[in-house]
């Protein structure tokens, strides 16, 4: 994995595999009934967060948007584990959560992202009420989502991805996008997603702060040395083709049949760990929201 020259934006239409990783293996069944998103809701998929962070920084306006944030209290350099406490919870709370619970988060997600809008003639115009960022992260979170669960169980048939597609609205109209604005179909998502990948442009400033991210640099060195190179083999391997090229790393056929053979690895011993225990974070997350919510205590 070696650095190269950062490339322009691409001018032409992307295809499925420039903008999505590679899925070798077919579908294992593990249920007859329809795969639904909440099958995706496994520990493993922690191993793709600091990937689709970087897919979501890929687009200038949520890049700046993050890494000029104002709101210290919510800062991923500054407060790492808060801030993987309340995005892991957005997402439990959009899966799992009742709608009472998801206004609830929305209004306290929507107090900090006041304070997130670009300055008058900055280079990078950003706001984070801007609808359209909003649906590009949460397209982020929906392949974090179905890859995980595809290197987990195999590669989905069309039926099944779409039946998987159906319930995954709400990782966007939790916040501030509309049921139209979601593609209605998993055909209508891959032509957004091609479409708005081709707007990915990574330069030296955001680039600069994901390269900080994924060298763990806030964090405490002792935690930081075991954990650096797989957290950096990972990440690469979570990322399609247009987002290594953005990042400048190289992600070779040798890398590639190593992660494959990981998540083969994974995926067998994924068999023999019971459900509620693979489960068990996200339903403690949501506890932890709705105590909060009970006690009117910040949410985020």
């Amino acid at each position: 994995m070696t650095a190269a020259a950062r490339p322009s934006p691409p001018a032409v239409p992307l295809s499925k595999d420039q903008t999505r990783i590679h899925i070798g293996t077919a579908h294992r069944p593990i249920t007859k009934r329809a795969i639904k998103l909440t099958d995706a809701l496994d520990f493993w998929s922690f191993a793709g967060a600091a990937a689709n962070v970087a897919m979501q920084m890929a687009r200038p306006g949520v890049g700046y948007g993050v890494a000029e944030s104002k709101v210290e209290s919510g800062s991923l350099m500054r407060h790492p584990w808060k801030r993987a406490r309340t995005t892991t919870q957005y997402l439990a709370v959009a899966i799992l959560g009742t709608d009472e619970e998801r206004l609830a988060y929305r209004e306290a997600v929507n107090v900090a992202h006041r304070q997130v809008h670009s300055a008058p003639g900055a280079p990078v115009r950003y706001n984070a009420f801007d609808r359209d960022l909003q649906l590009w992260v949460a397209a982020c979170l929906y392949i974090g989502f179905e890859d995980t669960y595809q290197l987990l169980q195999g590669r989905m048939s069309d039926e099944q991805a779409e039946a998987f597609y159906v319930s995954s609205s709400t990782l966007g109209t939790t916040l501030q996008v509309t049921e139209e604005m979601w593609p209605a179909t998993r055909a209508e998502f891959d032509r957004y997603w091609n479409d708005a990948c081709a707007q990915v442009s990574i330069d030296e400033f955001v680039g600069g702060y994901l390269d900080d991210l994924l060298n763990l640099r806030m964090i405490h060195w002792y935690l930081r040395l075991p954990f650096r190179n797989l957290l950096k083999f990972l990440t690469i391997g979570f990322l399609a083709p247009v987002f290594r090229e953005q990042l400048r790393v190289e992600w070779t056929a040798a890398d590639q049949r190593r992660f494959e053979h990981l998540f083969l690895f994974v995926a067998f011993v994924n068999r023999f760990i019971p459900r509620f225990l693979r489960h068990c974070g996200t339903h403690s997350l949501m506890a932890d929201v709705r105590r909060r919510i009970r006690k009117q205590q910040n949410l985020v």
